[in-house]
């Protein structure tokens, strides 16, 4: 037993950050001016930039991460997607106008590969964004394919339409399974011990029902004075789509107040149902603590006219990296390299605006 070698103990994982959202505000400007110069070109170099700093002021047990993503791969990424998707659709488009309305018909089908790319998208972003993060020289790696989850995207999509709604608590349970349980840092890989929606559908029933009563009293407010307008036979003013639109804002904000909740247990949840080695996750997140966030960040962004959204990416993070912790050991030491993942970055999700940060 002498010459025996002691197993390599783990690490327990203390999560920190230096994050200052204030200092955010000169990139942000930077970012916007070069986004109205540039057509909005910039805006691939702008994002990663947002990253590397972000990244920089994330610590796991005082150590910083990196990411190593190039705005050139984002920009190569929406290339391919346009390509994919915006010649395809034109085509359709232009043979409904001038070859015949039979075309038409493959509206349904391109609906349905919409949605199966919006699931590849996703799936896309979280690889790209894990095989630029690094920590400890050490990349992260998302396996599994886009295609798949692509497919099962619709399928849960769909089951949400079935039921009302109703299957989107399982859905977003099975989605965070997907992309977590399918993470890895190095070779070490991530568990996933939880695929029900346990717990989440008392505060999903609030915030449906809330939804279905809000939506009623919109509709209860937009409808009767549109009538009476077409009736009268006077066309709608601009005071009167400034109306409706601020009605349309204000439930809105009813909706998100009233699903907060839920969502604060779907993201503890999340963060629960994941495994490192024998390291287990929290994520301090109450209702009131989110809609502040998420009010505060609403009126940043419309405020600014989207100039300050790396600020609020900055808020985002700093707010959730604060109430993570964790228990137990992880065997982050034993991690081997991983490979360095796709050459481009999430083009599709630029295309649908679907991009996490």
């Amino acid at each position: 037993m002498d010459g025996a070698q002691s197993p390599v103990k783990g690490e327990t994982l203390a999560f920190g950050h230096t994050i200052k959202p204030g200092s955010f505000i000169g990139l942000s400007l930077k970012n916007g001016l070069l986004n109205i110069i540039t057509l909005t070109l910039y805006r691939f170099w702008g994002k990663t930039e947002v990253r590397r700093r972000v990244w920089s002021h994330i610590t796991l047990n005082n150590e910083p991460f990196e990411y190593t993503g190039k705005g050139r791969e984002l920009f190569l990424g929406f290339l391919i997607a346009l390509l994919a998707l915006g010649v395809p659709y034109l085509a359709l488009i232009l043979a409904i106008q001038f070859v015949s309305p039979m075309f038409t018909l493959l509206m349904l089908p391109l609906y349905i590969a919409i949605i199966v790319l919006i699931g590849a998208a996703i799936f896309m972003t979280y690889r790209y964004m894990a095989s630029r993060t690094v920590w400890r020289g050490v990349r992260f790696q998302l396996r599994g394919s886009a295609n798949k989850f692509g497919w099962s995207y619709l399928g849960y999509t769909l089951l949400v339409m079935i039921t009302l709604g109703w299957y989107a608590p399982a859905m977003s349970m099975r989605i965070a399974e997907k992309l977590w349980g399918g993470m890895s840092y190095g070779d070490q890989k991530l568990r996933w011990e939880r695929s029900h929606a346990e717990g989440l559908y008392g505060p999903f029933a609030l915030a449906w029902v809330a939804g279905i009563i809000g939506y009623g009293v919109l509709i209860a407010a937009i409808v009767p004075p549109m009538i009476a307008s077409m009736q009268a036979g006077t066309e709608p003013g601009v005071a009167r789509f400034l109306l409706i639109y601020g009605y349309a804002f204000i439930y809105a904000l009813f909706v998100m107040v009233a699903s907060a909740a839920y969502h604060a247990v779907l993201m503890r949840t999340i963060a629960r149902s994941i495994r490192l080695g024998e390291a287990r996750f929290a994520l301090n997140v109450k209702a009131g603590a989110l809609i502040g966030l998420t009010l505060t960040n609403l009126l940043l962004t419309i405020f600014t006219l989207g100039f300050l959204t790396p600020v609020v990416v900055a808020r985002t993070t700093k707010f959730m990296i604060s109430r993570l912790s964790s228990t137990g050991e992880a065997p982050l030491a034993d991690a081997m390299q991983a490979e360095r993942g796709p050459k481009t970055g999430e083009g599709l999700a630029d295309a649908f605006d679907v991009s996490p940060f």
